[in-house]
């Protein structure tokens, strides 16, 4: 049985072929790789979805089951504590035994969590269940990530990571107004009707056509999949052509050894320096932006009037702007890895299929999201003070939209830059985020309330914005260090991998 230091190292091996090495290092096709990323989308974005969709019904299901409003903001804290939990043993798993059967158990626990929440009649099954509905959906982002890792090269993950990530981004703009038009409409039951029904449709699509991505069990896609890492429709198609073949000469590019899921790996992550600032910085970002988009249904309906399907509609320019960005972000971060590889003395061709040693990817990942923390800070203590002097509309809302396109650029280079770091362990990684970035939100999210109530809405958002502010310096202390750092732990993991054979 392998160790987790020699899966690691056995991947950097397979991502480190010699300049004269034509192995590719993927054999999905553009149309395959387009049609991958639009799954684990679709799929990624269920997890903000269920979150926000939930908002504008807290009132009606507090009246619905008999409790206070405060009981029920008791169910977003556990949504997210859970959220932050799940991911290190799903995304672990992932890197382990394979995307697919992942993906699958975990989205059909979302479905029957969904079928459960719409039926039950109780606070105390609506909160285990609300639990079981993040355990479900809340790995899906991460095991997004893996398959990034799987399919695209260092040169090119930055524009997989931005489409990627335009499936979670549609979650905190759309789950509001939906949630809010569900339960005006049909009531707060048919909001996990609808989410029944989508995550179902989902799954069956994951079932019926996903290919297994992960490098230990079909290399570089050329392996055949095997049990319930075959998609459906190959199983259907297998025997109208007889089955499939192994690729000549490619069928072993990207094997590795395979070992037992450890649900403490991501944990372990969080004690290498470098990593801990990315992640910190990663999970700074995801608090602040989750408590401006806690506080915006309250606020809005406090200070303008608004009803709940108006408040539902305020949450539409951060999501606009997040929309734009990941996309216009990852754009960005390949053209910035392409030129940071020539200036720096790298051929660009060679760069483009692997991640060499001494490659400064924390300056190319990170460089251009320097210049954003500033706007970033004025606009998050722009909003706060906004809202409490009750100035027209459009201010905050402008306000909003800014900060959705320049919070998301973080999201995406820090997505990035930890699957770049992470050859091997992509899911394991994303879930580290996930406990840092969940750790945050949780707390940010319960004190938010208290903060506003006691000092207004605008040294709310200024102490936001000073610890946004703290980003910078760590930002440059990764750029210095993170190299070093990645040197020492390649030694140690290979020290460690002769020790053990």
């Amino acid at each position: 049985m392998s160790t987790e230091k020699e899966i690691a190292l056995a991947d950097e091996r397979q991502l480190s072929p010699g300049p004269t090495d034509s192995v590719p290092f993927s054999v999905f096709t553009p149309l395959q790789k387009r049609w991958i990323l639009f799954l684990t989308g679709f799929a990624g974005a269920f997890s903000p979805l269920s979150s926000f969709i939930f908002y504008p019904a807290i009132v009606p299901i507090a009246v619905g089951l008999g409790v206070t409003v405060g009981l029920l903001n008791l169910a977003l804290t556990t949504y997210l504590i859970v959220s932050g939990i799940v991911p290190s043993i799903l995304g672990n798993a992932a890197d382990k035994i394979g995307r697919r059967p992942v993906y699958i158990l975990a989205l059909s626990i979302y479905f029957a969590a969904n079928i459960g929440l719409a039926v039950q009649n109780s606070y105390p099954a609506l909160l285990v269940l609300r639990m079981l509905q993040s355990a479900g959906v809340s790995g899906t982002i991460s095991l997004g990530y893996g398959i990034i890792s799987d399919i695209a090269t260092p040169s090119e993950r930055g524009s997989y990571v931005g489409i990627f990530a335009l499936g979670p981004n549609v979650g905190p703009p759309l789950g509001p107004v939906i949630g809010g038009a569900i339960a005006a409409g049909l009531g707060w039951r048919w909001i996990f009707w609808f989410l029944a029904i989508t995550g179902g449709f989902c799954l069956l699509i994951i079932v019926l056509a996903l290919p297994e991505t992960a490098r230990p069990i079909v290399g570089n896609g050329s392996i055949p999949a095997t049990g319930m890492n075959r998609t459906l429709l190959s199983v259907f198609s297998s025997s109208c052509r007889g089955g499939r073949n192994k690729t000549p000469g490619v069928a072993n590019v990207g094997t590795r050894p395979v070992s037992l899921p450890n649900p403490l790996a991501s944990l372990k992550l969080l004690l290498e320096p470098d990593l801990f600032i990315l992640l910190l910085c990663n999970g700074i970002y995801y608090a602040t932006s989750s408590c401006i988009q806690a506080s915006l249904s309250s606020i809005f309906i406090q200070v303008y009037g608004y009803k709940e399907l108006q408040a539902g509609l305020i949450y539409l320019p951060f999501g606009v702007g997040c929309i734009i960005n990941v996309y216009v972000w990852g754009k960005l971060l390949d053209f910035e890895y392409a030129r940071v590889a020539k200036s720096h003395g790298y051929d660009p061709h060679e760069a483009k299929g692997e991640l060499r040693d001494g490659f400064p990817i924390e300056l190319a990942r990170l460089r251009s999201k320097i210049y954003l923390v500033g706007p970033n800070v004025v606009g998050i203590v722009g909003y706060g003070w906004a809202v409490q002097n009750r100035v027209h509309v459009a201010i905050p809302l402008v306000i909003q939209g800014v900060l959705g396109f320049t919070i998301s650029a973080g999201v995406v280079a820090f997505g990035t830059l930890t699957t770049d770091l992470n050859p091997g362990r992509s899911s394991t990684a994303a879930a580290s985020a996930n406990i840092v970035r969940c750790s945050l939100a949780a707390a940010g999210t319960a004190a938010l309330q208290p903060i506003i109530d006691g000092v207004g809405a605008g040294w709310c958002f200024t102490i936001f914005g000073f610890l946004m502010a703290t980003c910078a310096p760590l930002l440059l202390l990764q750029i210095r260090i993170g190299p070093g750092r990645r040197k020492m732990r390649k030694e140690r993991e290979a020290q460690d991998d002769n020790a053990s054979s």
